[in-house]
């Protein structure tokens, strides 16, 4: 079973101001769909049931507070001269408390063998692309400072993901709410 740990927006009015960026931006893409916009705290990948209920048992001992967010800017990565992500981030305040949640996360499931590979960088995935794009660096530069919401993160979520030919379907296994 294909597995993530994630936090998720809910706020509908961001949502819409983030589909309506996903539109103006114009990039040649799949854009990432509403009920799948997240912020992916560890990515397990696929991982046997046992694994399964002792990820939901480890998780569940997380205390966490409800985390403010302003979604700001925008970026890519690697970088847009060569994007294969074009994604959106959040104030100062919020990213910083989305590292110490993914650090908290990791540091409770590394005795079963789950690291992330590179360091947490917060951001929200608005494109994943495939083919070759072309350079966005116009792009980013006309929209990298946006408002477009705020928001508050009262809940973490242990998500399956099932991978279809139109996109991936993501359901909850767990769900553990801010204190």
């Amino acid at each position: 079973m294909r597995t993530f740990v994630a936090v998720e927006v809910s706020n509908k009015d961001v949502l819409d101001s983030i589909t309506k960026l996903q539109f103006d931006l114009g990039i040649r893409a799949r854009p990432v769909r509403k009920q799948n916009m997240h912020f992916t705290l560890l990515f397990l990948g696929e991982i046997s049931e046992d694994d399964v209920d002792n990820v939901k048992k480890l998780l569940s001992s997380i205390v966490f507070k409800p985390i403010d967010m302003d979604f700001t800017h925008l970026g890519a990565f690697p970088n847009p001269k060569f994007p294969r992500v074009i994604w959106i981030g959040v104030d100062d305040i919020a990213a910083a408390q989305l590292v110490d949640l993914a650090a908290q996360v990791e540091q409770r499931l590394a005795p079963l063998g789950f690291k992330s590979d590179k360091s947490f960088k917060p951001h929200l995935t608005i494109f994943r692309i495939k083919n070759k794009q072309d350079d966005v660096s116009d792009k980013i530069a006309k929209y990298g400072k946006v408002s477009l919401g705020k928001d508050i993160i009262s809940e973490l979520k242990f998500k399956q993901s099932v991978l279809t030919s139109n996109g991936p379907i993501y359901s909850d296994l767990l769900v553990v709410k801010a204190q």
